[in-house]
């Protein structure tokens, strides 16, 4: 829902897991959040949210008053959950809107 967001509690790192009923395809991932300085996005493809390996590292712009919209492009990309850190921020408190994943 566009009305509801993952918000901090302040202290970094944070991270945000999204696992899926199987292990799936995936050619990009796409995020929209706020106040995000560093995120690092790893995978996994156990039947339990464990052994994730980094798959991605960005420092994000800062977009005053806007949301961050990032994609990133995967290709050959299977996973069973993807883990979200946000390693550092602009600000003590940031904010994910939206994570999508697109593939197979």
């Amino acid at each position: 829902s566009s009305k509801t967001f993952w918000t901090t509690t302040g202290m970094f790192p944070q991270e945000l897991i999204i696992g899926f009923p199987k292990r799936v395809k995936i050619s990009k991932v796409s995020i929209q959040c706020y106040l995000v300085r560093t995120l690092r996005i790893e995978r996994s493809i156990s039947k339990e949210p464990v052994g994730f390996e980094q798959c991605v590292e960005k420092d994000l712009q800062h977009r005053e008053g806007q949301l961050q919209m990032e994609e990133f492009p995967l290709p050959d990309f299977e996973a069973t959950y993807l883990r979200f850190i946000i390693k550092s921020a602009f600000d003590h408190f940031v904010s994910v809107h939206r994570v999508m994943a697109e593939g197979m």
